[in-house]
């Protein structure tokens, strides 16, 4: 019986050392305004036991319309109640819905200004959090995704970082980013675009891959390896069960365990144990007009 015990508890510390992150995502979509005060405290809670420190809030506006009810709506004060529990944050922006459609449509010159103005927005977005969400941030995270198909050509690449650079200045914390490989460009070219972000002052986050299983294993773990430490890795912590052009859906799955001296992170909290009152809602209500993912 001692030895079934044992073997037990060195079971749930595995599970738990594979669950565990630093830094966790959460995407806030509109199922999720169903939950009361008391389920929220309990998520937090419970990432903060698990030990979470630091919760990525990927956008705070989606859209015209997904605004999740402002300064004194839901969003805001589960956050609040997230500081509560003692977790900082990290603040999503804006982000357009159509940001996916746009960036494969446009050619150079029209990608750039269309960045242009998004950031733009963000910047609106970030001044708006500030001066009447008033929660206390420590960084802020642009939720528009970068990858290496359509930053392919060194120019895009360019124009990016300066545009970003230009907004970092504007902020009064890091800017964080995320961004994945569709296999474009190789490895040591995509971590060296990532480590240069990093080298100048933006926080960057490659996603492992993992939950959406568009590369191979070997592939995947060859591009993480080409990242310097500075660049954070997001272990995706889902399966995506959708086919491609379909809305996207997922079940729970383990992340992989944390890569080496990165920066470490979860995708995501509506996908992990004590995430589930966030998945149980969404399945309930079926659809959910925010693109989850």
């Amino acid at each position: 019986m001692k030895r079934l015990m044992l073997v037990f508890c060195l079971l749930m510390i595995s599970a738990q050392t594979l669950f565990a992150a630093e830094r966790v995502f959460y995407q806030p979509l509109n199922s999720d305004a169903a939950l009361t005060p008391r389920q929220w405290q309990q998520i937090w809670q419970a990432s903060a036991k698990s030990g979470v420190d630091t919760v990525i809030v990927q956008w705070t506006a989606y859209g015209d319309d997904a605004r999740f009810g402002g300064a004194q709506g839901w969003l805001a004060n589960s956050l609040r109640q997230a500081q509560a529990q003692g977790l900082k944050l990290v603040l999503g922006l804006y982000m357009d819905p159509a940001y996916y459609q746009r960036i494969q449509e446009l050619d150079s010159a029209g990608l750039a200004a269309y960045w242009r103005a998004q950031l733009g927005r963000s910047l609106q977005q970030y001044q708006r959090l500030r001066e009447d969400w008033k929660l206390p941030a420590t960084g802020w995270y642009l939720p528009m995704e970068l990858d290496d198909l359509h930053f392919q050509a060194a120019d895009r690449r360019t124009e990016l970082q300066r545009q970003l650079l230009d907004l970092r200045r504007q902020l009064d914390a890091p800017l964080h980013i995320s961004a994945f490989s569709a296999g474009k460009l190789a490895p040591a070219v995509f971590g060296q675009w990532l480590g240069e972000l990093a080298t100048a002052g933006i926080q960057p986050w490659a996603q492992d891959g993992a939950g959406t299983g568009r590369l191979p294993l070997l592939v995947r773990n060859t591009y993480l390896s080409a990242l310097p430490c500075p660049v954070g890795v997001v272990r995706e912590a889902f399966r995506q069960t959708s086919a491609e052009g379909q809305p996207f859906r997922a079940e729970p799955a383990t992340p992989a365990p944390a890569a080496g001296c990165h920066p470490n992170a979860v995708f995501a909290l509506r996908y992990l144990p004590q995430g589930k009152p966030l998945l149980d809602n969404l399945r309930a209500a079926k659809v959910d007009n925010v693109q989850n993912h």
